[in-house]
Order: structure tokens, then sequence, then C-alpha cells
């Protein structure tokens, strides 16, 4: 007999769509794994620290030598939505198998 709909774990999405959604639009991926605080936290770290190396860096560097503080939160951000959605995508396989 099928369990109740309130009962029934809702399925988390795929982690590769996070992934993809995270490297596309910065915060993305928080915000589809329900986290939009988490997001916002990433989104102000990287504005913050990206103003930093901005100010701090040395004139003539590239884009990225100038940006490397939030290109470097930014990389963080995109890693921690990929394997939040991957520990919910493991933990509900082991839950519907077992």
């Amino acid at each position: 007999m099928d369990k109740p709909e309130s009962s029934r774990a809702r399925r988390p999405v795929h982690p590769y769509l996070v992934l993809v959604a995270g490297a596309l639009l910065p915060g993305a991926g928080q915000v589809i794994n329900r986290m939009p605080t988490r997001a916002l936290i990433m989104m102000f770290f990287m504005l913050s620290l990206g103003f930093v190396t901005v100010q701090l860096a040395a004139p003539g560097r590239s884009f990225i030598g100038r940006n490397a503080g939030g290109i470097f939160v930014y990389a963080i951000s995109v890693m921690d939505a990929y394997f939040i959605a991957r520990y919910r995508w493991e933990a509900f396989r082991v839950r519907a198998v077992g």
C-alpha cells in the first residue's frame, strides 16, 4: 500500500542540474537547494572579496587577477551547492532502496 503524500519524502533536484545552475548564475545552486539565505551570504562575500581584490590588485593585472577574491568565492559556491545536492540525492536514494 502506498504511503500518504505527507509522509513521503520529496525527491531532491538532480545534482548535475544544481551544478549547471550554480555555474551559470551565482547563487542559483543554493536557491535550487532551497537555501536562499546561504545564496545571499555567498553573493555578499563574492561582491565583498571581489571589491577588495580590485582595490588591492596591482595595476596592469588581468581581469582574473583583479577579481580573484570574488571568483574564488564563486567557485566555492558552485562546489558547495553541488556537494549539498549530491548528499541529498544519495541520502534519498539510500532511503528509497532500504
